[in-house]
């Protein structure tokens, strides 16, 4: 394996405590698995290589243990990258939480990621020697002593957290205008399909009101029909009740034959009454003994004329 590559290197054999140094290896990659695989290794010197930039795969492409994203070597502390060509460091830079100790001197850094925000516990830095930004620049100082490099770690994490809130500022109101596009959007679509709804609605008015009209005019049409219909049927009618000869008038029913009626129902009622007498069992009640004797004296006393005589025998023979 090549020695460039990192690979073929006996990281243990570097390992003094937690300080692991590969500095002046002619390194141009950095061996995060290996280094991964000694997580008391908390200083690392890389100075005086060939690093051009930093492993930046996802953590999620390899297992744990095999990661070659640089910012997973969170247990790092120390960390020394000077003397190198490193054109920009990982924007996840920040995920190195519990580094204290940076070196970045003679590198060709122009500007950092907003995540160098992030590295809270850092407390010393070094920039010298890159083509900085020169706000950056004189931000971080000439870094010539302990005291000034520490300042230059206070400041330059100041200044990145200042970036950081003015970009979460600006994302904020990014999202806060694209929020009112979208509302502004719903707004005018509620609105928009309020307006067709009430197109519909007076469509719908406007089509029941003209069949509502149809129906009028056709029973209008209907009924002028029917009288026209009425009428003419009325003129077809009057010349034949004129053709037809006058009728008598009819006579009213006189009182006599009212009284005739009454005497025959009486009559009927009487006849009944001694037929029922006569002929069934009821003959021996006392009110039909009454109305028996009353028939004999009545028939007796009429014997004597000879029609009347005629009659009763003729009736009782029947």
């Amino acid at each position: 394996m090549s020695r460039g590559s990192g690979k073929g290197l006996s990281l243990k054999d570097k390992l003094d405590g937690n300080e692991l140094d590969l500095s002046l290896c002619d390194l141009n990659e950095v061996p995060v698995r290996e280094l991964a695989a000694l997580p008391k290794a908390t200083v690392l010197d890389l100075s005086c290589n060939n690093l051009i930039s930093l492993p930046t795969k996802e953590e999620s492409d390899f297992p744990p243990s095999q990661s070659c994203n640089f910012c997973s070597l969170m247990h790092l502390v120390k960390l020394d990258l000077s003397k190198n060509r490193l054109q920009q460091l990982p924007l996840d830079f920040g995920r190195l939480v519990n580094l204290q100790h940076l070196d970045l001197l003679n590198n060709r850094l122009v500007t950092l990621p907003v995540s160098f925000a992030q590295l809270k516990n850092l407390k010393w830095l070094d920039l010298k020697d890159n083509p900085l930004d020169p706000v950056l620049a004189k931000v971080a100082g000439d870094c010539l002593d302990e005291k000034q490099c520490k300042q230059a770690a206070v400041k330059v994490l100041q200044h990145m957290k200042a970036i950081q809130s003015e970009q979460d500022r600006q994302r904020q109101r990014k999202l806060q205008a694209e929020r009112e596009m979208e509302k502004k959007r719903e707004a005018e679509q509620r609105a928009k399909e309020a307006l067709e709804r009430e197109l519909r609605k007076r469509e719908k008015a406007e089509e029941k009101e003209r069949r509502r009209r149809e129906y009028d005019a056709q029973k209008a049409a209907k009924q002028e029909m029917e009288k026209k219909t009425k009428k003419e049927t009325v003129h077809t009618r009057k010349p034949a009740s004129s053709s037809r000869p006058p009728q008598p008038p009819r006579h009213k029913p006189s009182w006599s034959r009212s009284v005739l009626r009454v005497l025959l129902f009486v009559l009927f009622c009487i006849l009944c009454t001694l037929a029922a007498c006569k002929l069934t069992e009821l003959q021996h009640q006392p009110l039909c003994i009454s109305v028996n004797t009353l028939y004999e004296d009545v028939v007796a006393a009429l014997q004597n004329h000879k029609t009347l005589q005629n009659m009763l025998q003729h009736n009782s023979h029947q």
